[in-house]
């Protein structure tokens, strides 16, 4: 059996329907980053540490009610930078993604932290607008931003 070929960028980004965003605080080494996946994918977690900083991964548990998730976010800030991913939220209902819950959607946007307080000014941090700038730089954006 031959192994597979790496495709062109080798990315997760080579998975259809995944896409990365970012956004990186230009006042001090800190950010966010978030697999966007508008269709829905299963996801699973392993939280560890003796701190962890997570948002909604109880309910990636397989006996809960959701069975997708929208986007993962991933930033610093420690338990501030879980804020990003309300602003990840925002965008996705905006543009019609969540999960139906009958009187609109709710994104499902599973957040994980990491504590990176101690560089520079603890109070420069990820927050919802650097969440939802996220997803306006996604890797589908930019893709289409170079087409034009």
């Amino acid at each position: 059996m031959s192994p597979t070929a790496p495709s062109a960028a080798d990315a997760i980004t080579d998975v259809a329907g995944i896409e990365v965003g970012h956004w990186t605080s230009p006042l001090r080494p800190t950010g966010c980053s978030v697999v966007l996946a508008p269709e829905g994918a299963v996801a699973g977690v392993d939280v560890r540490g003796a701190a962890p900083g997570t948002r909604e991964t109880d309910l990636l548990a397989p006996h809960n009610l959701v069975e997708r998730v929208h986007a993962v976010m991933l930033a610093g800030g420690s338990a501030y930078g879980l804020d990003a991913a309300g602003g990840a939220m925002r965008w996705l209902e905006e543009h019609g993604i969540g999960l139906p819950v009958g009187v609109g959607l709710v994104p499902i946007v599973p957040a994980a932290v990491l504590f990176d307080l101690m560089l520079g000014d603890m109070r420069v941090r990820p927050d919802a607008a650097a969440g939802y700038a996220c997803l306006l730089y996604t890797s589908d954006a930019a893709d289409e931003e170079n087409l034009v």
